[in-house]
């Protein structure tokens, strides 16, 4: 089956479009077993992995839209952690447009941004309850390392060099 071309675009975290992809996002991740969402900002102190709609914009983060048909389909976003370190954020495809490459080609994207911004590595959390983001972080050249965040939710975390001629590394 051919599907349109996709196209992706900044955006902002609040835009309408993005706003009710992350809330499917955060749906999601709840119906598979986590107790919150991902965007109810926690009670008291926040931990270090939450993150602020402000640092996925410029000048130190963007967010990304991919749309099919004019239809978002899927997000993501990039952060700043530290000079020369990004952070990729709220991935999420919705599950009509799965299993296409959406997810790989937006992951692509996120990197080519981190770059723009000045970024040699990128690393990310996830949790056990997405197999599949597991899968494609492996796959994608992402190499496991220690918790750098504190995220009580996720159980792994990984982070992959992505300046031209930077190797795979594990380093901090």
């Amino acid at each position: 089956m051919s599907h349109p071309p996709i196209l992706i675009r900044r955006a902002t975290v609040d835009a309408p479009p993005a706003a009710r992809l992350l809330a499917g996002y955060g749906a999601e991740l709840v119906a598979r077993g986590r107790p919150t969402s991902p965007l109810d900002q926690p009670a008291g102190q926040p931990p270090a992995s939450w993150v602020e709609a402000h640092e996925m914009e410029p000048p130190a983060g963007a967010f990304l839209l991919a749309e099919e048909a004019g239809e978002p389909i899927a997000c993501g976003g990039v952060r700043t952690l530290a000079p020369g370190l990004g952070e990729v954020k709220r991935m999420y495809v919705v599950p009509a447009a799965r299993r296409r490459g959406i997810a790989r080609l937006l992951l692509g994207e996120l990197e080519q941004v981190a770059r723009s911004l000045g970024q040699e590595r990128v690393r990310l959390d996830t949790s056990a309850v997405q197999p599949e983001a597991l899968a494609l972080y492996r796959t994608t050249g992402y190499v496991e390392i220690a918790d750098y965040n504190g995220n009580p939710f996720a159980t792994h975390w990984f982070q992959k060099g992505i300046r031209a001629g930077l190797g795979l590394t594990s380093e901090p």
